[in-house]
């Protein structure tokens, strides 16, 4: 099994994997989770392990239905980074921050027939709203989450959170390897990604 089938199909136990091989980021890395899945444990790790911001990766269409926009949806002052407002479930949090309270919200927003009335903003989730053509379009953390998912029949949104090393610093892969052996996680490439969607919807 290649090291991508094994990261899909830990995804589709709900099981945190790693994405390497973010464009857009220099190398850096993410923990990721399919959203279904999402648990305040898997807050919690992300948090203690990762340290980086914890964002919820959104296709378009789901944005829409939930009423979040780009924040910056031009061309001025651009970071290329596609963040909507900061969330919040309505209901059944207290102060938003907790993993706890962090799966919940996520809970609430990825549920069937969510929409803009069941969240508040600002929250203390970050929205990625993904480009539509997925990791095709813009080969970067938050589409490969959203790809893995599907690949892996698990809806269409996930849970990342870039990782830092212990010094603050962005982490590279060699700098988690006891980490990735301590808990067994499985790393999917986005360049192995786009190679497999290749392969499944060739160019006519």
């Amino acid at each position: 099994m290649s090291n991508l089938d094994a990261a899909i199909e830990a995804f589709s136990k709900g099981e945190i994997i790693v994405i390497t091989g973010d464009r857009f980021r220099r190398g850096d890395i993410d923990f990721a989770v399919a959203a279904k899945h999402i648990t305040a444990d898997a807050i919690n790790f992300m948090a203690r392990h990762g340290r980086g911001l914890i964002c919820l990766s959104l296709t378009p269409a789901r944005a829409v239905k939930l009423g979040i926009s780009l924040i910056n949806p031009g061309s001025e002052r651009q970071s290329g980074r596609p963040f909507g407002r900061s969330i919040e479930a309505r209901a059944d949090v207290t102060t938003g921050i907790s993993a706890a309270d962090r799966a919940k919200t996520v809970e609430v927003a990825v549920a069937d027939g969510a929409n803009s009335d069941d969240l508040v903003s600002p929250g203390h989730v970050f929205p990625l709203i993904a480009a539509d053509g997925g990791t095709a379009e813009r080969p970067a953390a938050a589409e490969a989450s959203i790809d893995l998912c599907r690949l892996a029949g698990c809806g269409d949104t996930a849970v990342i959170c870039s990782i830092m090393r212990d010094d603050g610093e962005m982490a590279r892969l060699n700098d988690i390897s006891d980490l990735i052996a301590r808990f067994d996680l499985k790393v999917a490439d986005i360049d192995d990604l786009l190679a497999q969607m290749d392969n499944l919807h060739p160019a006519d």
